[in-house]
């Protein structure tokens, strides 16, 4: 069995007035992400600006989810930093609080590394973290990290540590690279990091999706997951296609913030911290009418509010 599977958000961080990671909006989103069909949540990667986050911030707003009783095994946070050091410490953290899994990145900060030193790297940080529980999937981003995982680096880390090195999220964008990940290591949880790729993931033996996109529209995407093998599962699969190919024809993380600020009816939901700026209002509206004349696109909180 493997230890995740199906779709998994990474969770968008809201921020307050003051520019601080607002928990109490972070653990609300979580809770609906899981209410909407995410299996998992993938918590501090790309789309959470977890690289724009300090150490203390992530380990405690980790805390504040498990706290609001969101079980630990199904969070993968991710914990790769350029310092073998932070990375450490990160993925200790999200060990001993009973996450089931963490995703890291590359140190990506210098450009060109070999693979000898990428390989010391993990190698170091797995025996650094020194947790029997410990699952790392590997997170390949090259698009934005400039430094990625090749076939032979994962092969060796998964030679290297079989019960520790367990899966990877392939968001290179390039299906062909996922394709021979999965030919070559039949065994990994692989995870495109688009649903875009969704189904012709899961018909090659991929465990599911970890996309941004899940935020904004985990249902539909569930539905291709729980539905892969039925008549329905290529139209299913371009219906999300589609919605995924308008959103990311904007910059990607102000769109999904502009989105939730729109159907929360929260303006705070917008911000985002710099270097990101938040989606031009004109953008905004556009991006949201598309959505609505297209695909009846639409994100229902009534319950939330109702409870409250």
């Amino acid at each position: 069995m493997p230890n995740f599977s199906g779709v998994i958000a990474p969770v968008l961080t809201p921020f307050g007035e003051d520019g601080s990671a607002d928990a109490d909006r972070f653990v609300e989103h979580c809770h609906w992400l899981l209410e909407q069909g995410c299996t998992g949540l993938a918590p501090f990667g790309t789309t959470s600006e977890g690289n724009s986050l300090g150490i203390d911030e992530r380990m405690e707003l980790l805390e504040e989810i498990i706290d609001a009783d969101i079980e630990p095994e199904i969070l993968m946070p991710g914990t790769g930093t350029p310092s073998l050091a932070d990375t450490i410490v990160l993925t200790k953290h999200a060990v001993e609080i009973g996450c089931g899994g963490v995703l890291v990145l590359p140190p990506y900060y210098y450009k060109a590394p070999s693979e000898e030193g990428l390989y010391r790297y993990f190698s170091e940080m797995i025996e650094g973290v020194d947790e029997d529980d410990l699952k790392v999937y590997l997170y390949h981003i090259p698009p934005v990290a400039q430094v990625g995982f090749s076939l032979s680096l994962i092969g060796r880390l998964i030679k290297a540590f079989p019960s520790v090195v367990v899966g990877l999220k392939d968001s290179s964008g390039d299906w062909s690279n996922t394709a021979a990940i999965l030919d070559a290591y039949p065994k990994f949880e692989v995870f495109p990091g688009s649903e875009v790729f969704l189904l012709d993931g899961l018909r090659k033996g991929a465990a599911g999706c970890i996309s941004a996109t899940c935020n904004v529209a985990a249902g539909p995407i569930r539905k291709v997951f729980d539905n892969w093998t039925t008549p329905e599962a290529d139209d299913l699969q371009a219906g999300i296609s589609a919605v995924r190919k308008t959103i990311q024809s904007y910059p990607m993380i102000p769109a999904l913030k502009a989105i939730m600020a729109h159907f929360r009816d929260d303006p705070e939901w917008a911000k985002l911290r710099p270097p990101f700026t938040e989606l031009p209002s004109a953008e905004a509206e556009k991006l949201i009418t598309e959505l609505k004349s297209k695909y009846n696109f639409h994100l229902d909180f009534d319950d939330e509010e109702d409870e409250d």
